[in-house]
């Protein structure tokens, strides 16, 4: 398969809020305090006095200025201004539906509707954001060059690798969707310096997937993890790290928050590699195609009296 050259692909920066979330859960707890209200109050915050976040927060002014750092942010000055154009950057739309909350006992199903709509495209618009150009460029090329793909995540992100794995294989690239330990351990140990291995975790520590991955990256396998959480061990092992930006309430945990998230990137990912050979990958969703045409119903036309 061929690959592109073209002029360095540009960072873009994630909205500062989306960064916060990523981070939370591998933060000391004043610290996740800190970063929690944020999240929840960011257009306050863009106003406050470092001293009145840090009362707000039960905390000290030292530990703001340790969660800027961990951040990575020069300082709680640069953190509001990252606050106040995040919240300038918002439609009215967006505005109210935050405002409005996350979904309680005393919703209507019409309201329930309309917020998890709303959290579901937050969803893939700040995933889009906090994608990484550069790490997608990266991974598309080594996919263009690799023998074999294994593609490891257990649960709902086992069903997002699964997705992955087809739309692979439509394309033409020798890929396998593994959920059960047993099986990608036994596939990861066959892995070569040649191969790359993708492995899906939401929250970034489930220990099969993190498994999984580690027996790859000894045999020399090109590591990628698709996480929520860039500081997570799952990111610690892998070679690129695709970050999705998922946004989780009590009736949308992990499994059911994280899906659309992950399948976003599954989707650039797919296209970044189909778009790299296009004529071929044309042509052989074309053929794939035309094999299962047979199988749909058609509507026949009602003869003529």
């Amino acid at each position: 398969m061929t690959k592109r050259v073209g002029l360095p692909l540009p960072e873009v920066q994630a909205p500062i809020t989306v960064q916060i979330r990523g981070i939370l859960g591998h933060l000391q707890p004043a610290m996740r305090r800190v970063g929690e209200f944020i999240v929840e109050n960011s257009e306050r915050v863009a106003s406050m006095t470092i001293s009145d976040l840090a009362n707000q927060c039960h905390t000290s002014e030292t530990t703001v200025v340790r969660f800027c750092r961990e951040l990575g942010v020069r300082g709680y000055a640069q953190l509001r201004v990252a606050l106040a154009t995040e919240v300038g950057s918002r439609s009215l739309e967006d505005a109210k539906a935050e405002a409005s909350g996350d979904i309680s006992d005393g919703d209507d199903l019409a309201s329930v509707v309309e917020k998890i709509a709303y959290t579901d495209a937050r969803s893939v618009i700040d995933t889009a954001q906090a994608l990484s150009i550069p790490e997608l460029a990266a991974v598309v090329e080594r996919i263009l060059v690799a023998d074999r793909i294994d593609i490891y995540g257990v649960g709902a992100s086992g069903i997002v690798g699964l997705d992955l794995q087809q739309k692979l294989h439509r394309i033409g690239l020798i890929s396998f969707a593994l959920s059960d330990i047993h099986q990608a351990l036994a596939s990861a140990s066959l892995l070569t310096e040649k191969s790359v291995v993708i492995g899906i975790s939401h929250s970034g520590t489930t220990t099969d997937t993190i498994e999984m991955l580690a027996r790859a990256r000894e045999n020399g396998a090109t590591v990628v993890a698709i996480t929520n959480s860039p500081r997570s061990p799952l990111a610690e092992i892998a070679d690129h790290v695709l970050t999705t930006a998922a946004r989780e309430t009590p009736f949308r945990a992990g499994a059911t928050g994280s899906r659309l998230a992950q399948l976003t990137v599954v989707d650039c990912l797919f296209v970044g590699v189909a778009q790299s050979n296009y004529s071929q990958s044309i042509e052989a969703l074309e053929t794939t195609r035309n094999a299962v045409r047979s199988r749909h119903i058609t509507k026949q036309k009602s003869p003529r009296k």
